[in-house]
């Protein structure tokens, strides 16, 4: 059995190898086209995972049934907010060799490097809570796995993933972008079945709208779920030691072939969002169900409207979504531990103590939707602190060399880091008085 684990081992380190003398070959100018771009697809794919988890799935088909198409912009302003935001955790990577969190570590008085360890874990624990209960969820609804022995099987399965890792980082890559592919289908499926009014999406995509205090609310809440902290860190994780520059050309050349990677993963993303609420608004707020409000509901008024083939993409989508959500945060968990504090603990004590919280609320049987929209609104909460930092760092010369950000980039990355404050504050201050 240890013979068969260690030729496994090796085959994986020399395919891993055979990726980075091909990305070689791409920067050297030797291949163009797709196959240059091929080496160096993974990073975003895993990163954009975060932004189709189940908190995605609760904020925007609550946004969808209760305004209808209305709120569509806010996904797309979201989605570009991500795109920046994530080239950029790319691009500090690329140009330092390290991760935001270790940069933080480094450059930041102790005493704020672990304030911002301690707000990041909470986060992550926030962002892991909203994916397990989701694809607990999405077992108990397709499977009639009662909620307690899905959040178990859940734990065992995404830990088994994350096992991959041991086989470098290409067989990981794959098999969660397989999963990125499948939620795409899944609302490619969905867009046909329920037929949305297109002009209505093209419209309000672009058109901004805010109706009231519950509109904005799930603003927050949709802009949570969509810009996420630990994807901000683990990007910069993800590509700090990929593919190492040698020189300031080769850097630049990488950070192009990076880019293309990010807008490619996360237009996919972009899509899947803007399909949940425009699929909720034709499916549920244009037939009287605007009151849906959580994803049982959802997927049990799905049924009789579209046919049960519809409920079942639905569930099957979000049962990825859940898993694969799951083992990108728990990767975060680990870069976010031993950036900020220098050290790591075992995978499986990880798994085990972001489990617990799941496993609580579901044995008080605390309704899963409200948590995961709770959950995505205490995300939004935390996101100025990895935007800041990254806006920060970025436009520092002395540690990004040949890609400092230009001033557009800067101004643009905190004009949005402003509207997220700006909403957080409206946000606390509605709570606040009632």
């Amino acid at each position: 059995m240890s013979q068969t684990n260690s030729l496994a081992v090796d085959k994986a380190r020399a395919a891993e190898l055979k990726t980075v003398s091909a990305a070689r070959d791409a920067i050297n100018g030797k291949v163009k086209g797709i196959r240059a771009l091929l080496p160096f697809l993974g990073p975003a794919f895993i990163a954009s995972i975060a932004y189709v988890d189940p908190g995605n799935f609760a904020t925007n088909i609550q946004s969808g049934a209760r305004f209808g198409y209305k709120m569509l912009w806010v996904i797309v302003l979201a989605n570009l907010m991500a795109m920046l935001l994530q080239n950029m955790s790319g691009k500090l990577g690329i140009a330092t060799g390290k991760s935001l969190p270790e940069i933080c570590r480094d450059w930041m008085p102790k005493w704020l490097t672990v304030i911002m360890w301690v707000v990041s874990e909470l986060a992550a624990m926030a962002t892991d809570l909203a994916e397990f209960l989701g694809a607990t969820l999405a077992l108990n609804l397709l499977a009639g796995i009662p909620m307690l022995y899905a959040t178990i099987i859940t734990g065992i399965v995404t830990y088994l993933i994350l096992m991959l890792e041991r086989f470098g980082f290409r067989p990981l890559e794959k098999f969660i972008a397989a999963f990125a592919m499948l939620i795409g289908l899944c609302y490619l499926v969905e867009t046909i079945l329920s037929q949305p009014d297109f002009s209505q999406i093209a419209y309000h995509s672009v058109v901004p709208w805010l109706g009231n205090n519950e509109s904005i609310m799930l603003a927050v809440g949709v802009i949570g779920a969509t810009v996420m902290p630990h994807a901000i860190y683990l990007h910069s994780s993800l590509t700090q030691n990929r593919i190492v520059p040698r020189n300031d050309t080769e850097k630049i050349k990488i950070q192009k072939f990076s880019t293309k990677e990010i807008i490619i993963a996360m237009t996919l993303a972009g899509f899947v969002n803007l399909a949940m609420m425009y699929m909720a608004a034709s499916v549920f707020h244009t037939t009287g169900q605007s009151h849906i409000a959580d994803l049982t509901t959802a997927y049990h008024t799905l049924t009789p409207l579209l046919g049960s083939a519809a409920a079942s993409v639905f569930l099957i989508s979000l049962l990825a979504s859940g898993i694969s959500s799951s083992v990108v945060g728990t990767m975060a968990g680990q870069v976010i531990m031993q950036g900020f504090v220098g050290f790591s603990i075992p995978l499986w004590i990880r798994r085990l103590v972001t489990m617990l919280p799941t496993v609580i609320i579901v044995a008080l049987g605390v309704d899963p939707t409200q948590t995961l929209i709770i959950s995505q609104i205490i995300l939004s909460i935390v996101l100025p602190f990895p935007i800041i930092a990254l806006i920060y760092f970025t436009q520092r010369k002395d540690l990004m060399g040949v890609l400092t950000n230009k001033r557009i980039t800067t101004v643009l990355s905190s004009l949005f880091a402003l509207i997220i404050l700006g909403l957080n504050i409206w946000m606390v201050v509605q709570v606040l008085m009632g």
